[in-house]
């Protein structure tokens, strides 16, 4: 049976996980350092938790479920103790793009990421609809990258990922460098930034009367519509009074040379500052 080993079990992720490889068909060990952390799994799981170098004795598979900042000291600290072919699991890009893992080319690196459940969705359960981080009742695709290690390494990754990120519609297969250019990329220094720009948007017409109610209504009920034309969700065409919106508004919202944060040295420099 493949053994993994659960790192980080009992913090906000781990824990996560560790609900979701418990009944599944592997050999878990979740490992856990601090004594909250072991509580947490012992009361809300059931399990026990141990030392790491217990969990990863000749362990198959090793899951980092630690944060992208301790990454590079976790990995370093149990390579010595890793055997030949261990895969390491790594759940964000961060570090594996910033080369903070082992220089062991007889290791296997697999990296995989949520993309979270769409906006645009068919969940009718209300748990599902209130589940906007997912891996609880919402469904959501997901994306994985073998970084290095054997080409059939990748088939029990991918098995690994769609059991810790369930439920799970489309599994996609990328690189690390094409996971680094979503996340933090396209989906924090570009989506989050604009979303908190629309925020405080909101923040200012507040300030200028409109009823806050009113404005949020507003706001997220024209992103719903909005989005669902842009990302051709619906068949649909804007106004000519929303295109010329459009037109007059980007250049006065964004930069001409916005899109060099997609260039690899503004991606490692924003890395670097994660991880």
């Amino acid at each position: 049976m493949t053994t993994i080993a659960l790192i980080g079990a009992g913090g906000k992720m781990g824990f996560r996980l560790a609900g979701k490889l418990k009944d599944s068909r592997f050999s878990v060990r979740y490992a856990e350092v601090s004594e909250g952390g072991r509580e947490r799994l012992k009361s809300g799981l059931g399990l026990d938790a141990v030392d790491t170098a217990t969990a990863i004795a000749q362990a198959d598979v090793v899951i980092l479920a630690v944060p992208d900042t301790a990454i590079g000291k976790v990995a370093g600290f149990i390579e010595k103790d890793l055997k030949p072919g261990t895969m390491l699991v790594i759940l964000d890009a961060a570090a594996p793009f910033a080369g903070h893992l082992p220089d062991r080319p007889d290791l296997t690196y697999f990296v995989t990421h949520p993309c979270h459940p769409p906006i645009f969705n068919d969940e009718t359960e209300e748990a599902a609809k209130r589940d906007f981080f997912g891996g609880v009742a919402a469904k959501q695709h997901i994306v994985s990258a073998l970084m290095q290690g054997p080409e059939e390494a990748y088939a029990l990754g991918e098995e690994i990922a769609k059991i810790i990120w369930a439920p799970v519609m489309r599994s996609h297969r990328i690189t690390v460098e094409q996971l680094a250019l979503l996340e933090p990329g396209l989906s924090e220094t570009l989506c989050a930034s604009l979303l908190d720009v629309m925020r405080e948007a909101l923040d200012e017409v507040t300030k200028r009367g409109v009823p806050r109610e009113a404005a949020r209504d507003f706001l997220l009920g024209h992103m719903n519509v909005l989005g669902a034309v842009i990302f051709e969700e619906t068949p649909g065409v804007f106004s000519d009074a929303c295109n010329k919106a459009i037109e007059f508004g980007k250049p006065m919202l964004m930069r001409d040379d916005w899109k060099r944060i997609f260039e690899p040295e503004e991606l490692e420099a924003s890395i670097r500052r994660i991880t």
